[in-house]
């Protein structure tokens, strides 16, 4: 009888333990995770030792077993390619799928894996588009999953070290990797290869990751959030080199492009043989925008001479300020349907 009784106390406890663990486990705070692919979610191909997609979000979010001591992660696989494949055929479904994700009001915020190529690019459209304002950070990797200092579960930990953070939403969209958050309108990546590629130039990172506590210094002033168009215009990227006759410029327009962005010099320079080509198709109702290649300043109408940001005012382009010229086309991709005028681009570009 003493032996039963033993046992039956033994099993209720293992019982109220094992009902603790369960309501812990449900007490942690939600945080989605969509996997979209990238170098993060690559090993290196026996045969070609080069790396190649072959990890799940699971995979991943398995890979990094903190994860779980903070939080209740559910995962969404919606690719697994490199980000360089990524671009205006998928952003809108992804787009639609965090703020679907982002409805849940169980899920405190989403950590979207990336690759680095076209990272800042797909975060400044989320930035653009989303209409929750959970916190959202797009993680990627420098380093594939068969390196030994990979660098792809800091970041993950990283992220959702984030979300959790007291101040983290609101800030809009971020690129969080080596601990540095940017803002998803400033950041662009600035190495090939080193972890520390991501950076916000003059605006400066919006804070960092720290291994105590997550430390937020500023947000970005410079937001804006637009409806997410039924289609996305086809918008070409065509560059000022020295000797260029114009012949893309009117290509583009040409074969369908409905408006053009072009990366210039200096403040927005080009030679006389582009400005004729840009007012050309300007003339026949196809905007362009000018954007400057170089890393930090501003694209601004400023020099007189043929072929300056000036006279290509006057022939009537628009100007991109300080957004890169692939962020100047990504906001013109979800302005555009809305409205082809210049003084209602331009006013859209100086926000």
């Amino acid at each position: 009888m003493a032996g039963e009784f033993l046992r039956q106390t033994l099993l209720g406890l293992a019982g109220l333990t094992l009902l603790g663990a369960q309501a812990g486990a449900a007490e942690l705070p939600k945080i989605a995770v969509v996997a979209t692919g990238g170098t993060i979610a690559m090993k290196l191909d026996p045969t070609t030792h080069a790396p190649v997609p072959a990890l799940s979000g699971e995979d991943l979010v398995s890979a990094v077993p903190k994860l779980k001591d903070i939080a209740t992660i559910a995962v969404t696989e919606f690719s697994n390619v490199p980000s360089d494949y990524m671009g205006p055929d998928r952003w809108p479904a992804l787009s639609r799928k965090v703020d679907e994700i982002l409805a849940d009001p169980g899920v405190r915020g989403a950590i979207v894996l990336h690759g680095t190529d076209t990272l800042d690019q797909t975060a400044y459209f989320l930035d653009l588009t989303l209409k929750s304002d959970k916190p959202v950070v797009l993680v990627g990797a420098q380093r594939n999953a068969s390196d030994w200092d990979a660098d792809g579960p800091r970041n993950l930990l990283n992220a959702a070290r984030q979300i959790l953070a007291d101040g983290s939403a609101g800030l809009g969209v971020t690129v969080t990797l080596n601990h540095r958050i940017n803002a998803a309108r400033e950041v662009r990546k600035t190495h090939t290869s080193n972890v520390e590629t991501f950076n916000s130039g003059d605006a400066g990172i919006l804070g960092y990751v720290d291994e105590d506590r997550v430390v937020f210094s500023r947000k970005s002033l410079r937001r804006q959030t637009l409806p997410l168009p039924e289609r996305m215009p086809r918008i070409d990227l065509v560059a000022m080199y020295a000797g260029a006759d114009g012949s893309q410029v009117r290509h583009a327009a040409e074969t369908g492009a409905e408006a053009i962005v072009v990366e210039a010099y200096g403040w927005g320079n080009m030679n006389a043989e582009m400005h004729d080509a840009i007012a050309e198709v300007i003339a026949k109702g196809v905007p362009v925008i000018v954007a400057t290649k170089v890393y930090d300043g501003r694209a601004l109408p400023v020099y007189g001479f043929k072929g300056g940001g000036n006279t290509l005012l006057k022939a009537g382009a628009v100007f991109a300020g300080d957004l890169t010229p692939d962020k100047a086309r990504i906001l013109a991709l979800i302005a555009l349907p809305a409205t082809k005028e210049r003084a209602a681009l331009q006013a859209i570009f100086d926000k």
